[in-house]
């Protein structure tokens, strides 16, 4: 057997032509499109680099090593890629028939540094206010989904709101494929695993969520709902798992809940769907919506509260706690934007006095101006 390390090396060598890139901290992103046109993503901007690959075989060559490597294989039947390289950086791939100009690659870099909560503030993803409010939150236990876009930093915002999670407590991940860097003592990494190429040894993420179950987990972190899991991580925080934090993508915080609703309903479980709703509104306490923004900064745009699900609108209830406000775009072109207080004070406040947590002073603050423009 090739020792590992060996097999990155040759792996690296076959991607020679991005290989720079690949090493540039400054890149979160590499598009290959085709043999002839690399772009690299810098700071949320795209920009075209001079780069090519000898030869459309010479890059279907890097990707069947790619594929060697995470355990997979690519032909004219099977054209999909999805893996990880080397480095923990993950690779999608796109081969002809499927992509007739292509193959077609998108590489999300893998960054060993964790962005901490601190670097969300300092690069104005949060305040100081928004990120002690999310402190109370996921402190007190309550269920949280991130969610997003892609490329919205979903995943960072998931990894800094884990460091809230208090110590001594064990902590449950399940992912498809492993990108959460986790800085805990007690923590149990649970990895999915697609079947072979006869249909074999495949690990769903619905497996490991019921093996989590009986894993005696105090928190359950999911990476990304994408399917059926959905509805048994909804039921979970609905019979004493709380503190389960998750993320998928959607737009805004009520497009979050009818994804969640549609995902639900992709399980082999019947229900009917009102009961799918009243679940979600009692197991979805906070949504923490993020999304990059025009001059490619990623951002938090709303901190909102579910309160719950109407029958007689057949609409559920949510209500902002922070929101974005915009104010226009700088002299460099950056949009100028900060996330404060709306006013509105969280039906789960009693929650968070009962684990010892409280709101930041703005919020008082905000709630009392908003009353007295109410009298």
């Amino acid at each position: 057997m090739i020792p590992r390390e060996v097999f990155a090396e040759t792996l690296l060598q076959f991607f020679g032509p991005v290989r720079p890139y690949l090493e540039d901290p400054s890149v979160t992103d590499i598009m290959i499109n085709g043999p002839d046109q690399v772009y690299v993503e810098r700071k949320g901007r795209l920009e075209l680099t001079g780069v090519r690959f000898e030869s459309r075989e010479a890059l279907t060559a890097a990707l069947r090593n790619a594929a060697q490597f995470a355990g997979k294989h690519v032909d004219e039947e099977r054209p999909i890629l999805e893996g990880r390289l080397p480095d923990g950086s993950r690779i999608e791939a796109v081969l002809p028939p499927a992509a007739p100009d292509g193959p077609h690659v998108s590489i999300r870099r893998f960054f060993r540094e964790t962005l901490t909560v601190e670097k969300l503030i300092n690069f104005g993803s949060l305040t100081p206010d928004a990120a002690s409010a999310l402190h109370a939150i996921v402190a007190s236990k309550c269920n949280v989904v991130v969610a997003g876009g892609t490329g919205s930093g979903k995943t960072s915002m998931l990894n800094a709101l884990a460091s809230y999670i208090p110590e001594g407590e064990r902590v449950v991940v399940i992912e498809d494929s492993r990108e959460l860097q986790l800085q805990r003592q007690h923590v149990v990494q649970l990895e999915a695993r697609p079947p072979d190429r006869k249909g074999r040894g495949e690990v769903a993420i619905r497996d490991l969520f019921r093996a989590t179950l009986r894993l005696r987990p105090d928190r359950i972190v999911v990476g990304e709902i994408r399917g059926g899991e959905a509805l048994d991580l909804v039921q979970a925080m609905t019979s004493g798992h709380g503190g389960c934090l998750t993320t998928l993508h959607a737009t805004y915080p009520r497009d979050t809940l009818t994804r969640l609703e549609t995902m639900a309903m992709m399980s082999d479980v019947e229900m009917p769907l009102v009961a799918i709703r009243l679940q979600i509104a009692s197991a979805i306490q906070f949504i923490v919506q993020t999304s990059r923004v025009q001059d490619g900064t990623r951002k938090v745009t709303h901190i909102s509260e579910v309160r719950g699900y109407d029958l007689a609108t057949s609409a559920y209830t949510v209500q902002d706690i922070f929101l974005r406000r915009f104010d226009g775009v700088g002299q460099g072109g950056e949009v100028l934007s900060d996330i404060v207080p709306t006013g509105i004070m969280p039906d789960t406040l009693p929650v968070l006095h009962e684990h010892g947590m409280d709101l930041p002073r703005s919020v008082y603050d905000a709630a009392k101006r908003a009353s007295g423009r109410s009298a």
